[in-house]
């Protein structure tokens, strides 16, 4: 909680026991990057191994009946051991604070800790916690938010009890339960004994400088506990990248509907893969729905019955749920092919939710003749001899009239079914798409949530043909099959003649690579090209690496300014281009990149003359 203590304000674990509050521990390291801004709002506490005296407010000088307590960096000390404190971010520091605790004799370090959830992410948390234990032995517990925060974040719960470089406990990582209470029985001579073997550790902790002690008169232990059954080392079980997606996004968009008192979601479904996992998610929501309720979750019966207006409702079946909370729309135009139209009612049909077929010609035409009617002039497509431009704004027009329909869908369709409440409109661009800004700004990627704006094209295949088996639902299989493909351009004899990977003149596979260089290696024009030429020098020259990389950054940086209006999108991926809170980067760039460009041409003739050579001298 928010503590503040001389006119500063401070992050701080409060401990208490018996209506005593026993330290007030302030967080020392504080997270401020990427997602996190502690900074913005909080102060570390820098005075290592030191206390003060905190003065009660009055109102709670009544209830604990003290009027100062300790307040800094301090451990407890029991009857029967010691405890120390690790606050979230100070366990990911390279020197943390559980080392120095160890050595100074604490032998159970809490960790109250909120961990977000990122794709693959759950290894490198285990692997700190158990790495702990094993260098300097003692119990590690750490317990992590679970939930929504109101923003882009799912905190994933993984609470895990640790011990000597093994786990005893293991926590879900993914569930709709708002509490999960997480225990296991350990014997605190095993930790004593792993750490008299240590020769090492006890020469560093003979030189460790002491914690202040508080002395709390309470036992963890007693001596009847001989006849208690310890624990046994579990392994650790984690799930699929396949699996985190399937929970993940679906229990963040659990906490978003029932937290914002909406009826259910509307969801754009062109056909295509990535409205295809969108739909999945929500399917695999009503699954969680449906396996809480049976399982005797109270609460999340009382969240769906208030959701649905009816107090009597009880979920059973999946696809049933699912009919009276998605709502799915195909959007036809006169570029839409049949293929995709029954691809998506085949897996509306299969999943159960209310399905809406309709054709946006009549308004397309309505705006483009308001256009044609003021200038004189019509637009036509690029096969029908129109320029660049005029095809690209022919295609915009198409996609921003399905965001407006999908707003007003949203808004009325329940009303128009005599039902109550409004829908939550559902985008689904992926973290590639919005990344190179292959988007429309203002199109039906606009929405009121994202479930998969933070995951790859290639991880969202791979979670779709996991559905196919998952969930039972053989229509995915033809969508993947099919071309990615926006359909806005005319067809070619009835056939798609456009496809999502020619249009962004790269594959996904390869914007996946771009956006990790960029983002996490943090590299410009010049160093993504170093990198790549080492990376893709089996299949690439240099000056096709160099190609792509121009390509790449040039599209990047005139789209850039597409996401300041991004739909917020489930955080899934450390390369998102999240404007919001994540990627703070300008929208405006110099997209020529003269000089970062002109330095890559140098570096590909430097490398083309010393090709020349080579093959001149064995010749």
């Amino acid at each position: 909680m928010p503590v503040m203590h001389r006119g500063v304000r401070y992050n701080c674990r409060v401990i208490f026991l018996n209506r005593r509050i026993l330290l007030i521990r302030p967080k020392m390291a504080l997270a401020n990057e990427a997602n996190y801004h502690e900074l913005r709002w909080f102060t570390p506490w820098s005075r290592s191994r030191q206390t003060e005296e905190y003065f009660l407010p009055r109102m709670l000088q009544d209830v604990t009946k003290q009027e100062t307590v300790p307040f800094g960096d301090a451990v407890l000390a029991t009857r029967d051991t010691c405890i120390g404190s690790e606050i979230c971010e100070e366990l990911w520091t390279p020197h943390s604070l559980h080392i120095d605790m160890g050595l100074d004799g604490v032998e159970i370090i809490t960790n109250a800790s909120s961990s977000h959830h990122v794709l693959r992410k759950a290894q490198a948390r285990v692997d700190l916690v158990t790495m702990a234990t094993t260098k300097n032995g003692g119990i590690y517990l750490l317990a992590n938010q679970k939930g929504c925060d109101g923003d882009r974040l799912y905190y994933d719960g993984c609470a895990m009890i640790a011990m000597n470089g093994s786990i005893f406990a293991q926590g879900a990582q993914f569930s709709l339960e708002d509490v999960e209470v997480l225990t296991a029985t350990l014997d605190l001579e095993d930790v004593r004994s792993y750490r008299a073997e240590i020769s090492s550790r006890n020469l560093a902790a003979s030189r460790v400088s002491p914690y202040p002690r508080i002395k709390v008169d309470f036992a963890l232990s007693c001596g009847e506990d001989l006849l208690e059954l310890v624990s046994e080392p579990v392994q650790w079980r984690y799930h699929t990248p396949e699996e985190e997606i399937s929970l993940g996004p679906a229990c963040w968009l659990w906490d978003f509907l029932r937290r914002s008192h909406q009826a259910g979601f509307f969801l754009p479904l062109s056909g295509g893969v990535d409205s295809a996992a969108t739909a999945c998610i929500v399917y695999s929501m009503c699954w969680q729905v449906c396996e809480a309720v049976t399982s005797g979750n109270q609460e999340v019966l009382a969240d769906v019955q208030a959701i649905v207006d009816q107090s009597s409702y009880i979920p059973q079946d999946p696809r049933e749920l699912c009919g009276r909370l998605l709502t799915t729309c195909y959007m036809a135009s006169e570029n839409s092919s049949q293929e995709t139209c029954s691809r998506a009612r085949e897996l509306a049909q299969q999943i159960g939710s209310y399905h809406i077929d309709l054709s946006i010609d009549t308004a397309v035409k309505a705006v483009v003749g308001i256009f044609s009617l003021v200038t004189g002039k019509s637009p036509l497509f690029a096969v029908h001899g129109g320029s660049s431009r005029e095809n690209l704004a022919l295609q915009n027009v198409q996609a921003r009239i399905r965001m407006v329909i999908a707003y007003l869908f949203a808004q009325l369709s329940l009303w128009s079914r005599g039902a109550r409440g409004g829908l939550l409109v559902l985008g689904s661009a992926n973290v590639d798409e919005s990344l190179l800004g292959y988007l429309t700004k203002y199109d039906c990627s606009s929405a009121d949530i994202n479930p998969i704006g933070g995951i790859s094209k290639t991880d969202l295949r791979a979670f779709v043909q996991f559905g196919v088996e998952r969930f039972q639902l053989p229509a995915l299989q033809g969508i993947l099959s099919a071309p990615a493909t926006a359909e806005l351009e005319p067809l070619a004899n009835g056939r798609v003649s456009q496809t999502d990977e020619d249009d962004m003149g790269m594959t996904y596979a390869e914007l996946s690579v771009y956006g990790r260089l960029r983002k996490i290696a943090k590299t410009g024009p010049y160093s993504m090209f170093c990198k790549l030429l080492n990376m893709w020098r089996d299949i690439c020259t240099p000056r096709q690496v160099a190609d792509k990389v121009k390509q790449f950054f040039s599209k990047y940086s005139m789209n850039r300014h597409k996401m300041t209006t991004l739909t917020p999108a489930y955080h899934a991926e450390n390369y998102s281009p999240d404007d919001n809170r994540f990627d703070l980067r300008p929208f405006l760039y110099n997209t020529g990149w003269p000089w970062q460009f002109q330095c890559i041409e140098n570096k590909v003739l430097q490398l083309e003359r010393k090709a020349q050579q080579d093959l001149d001298n064995l010749d």
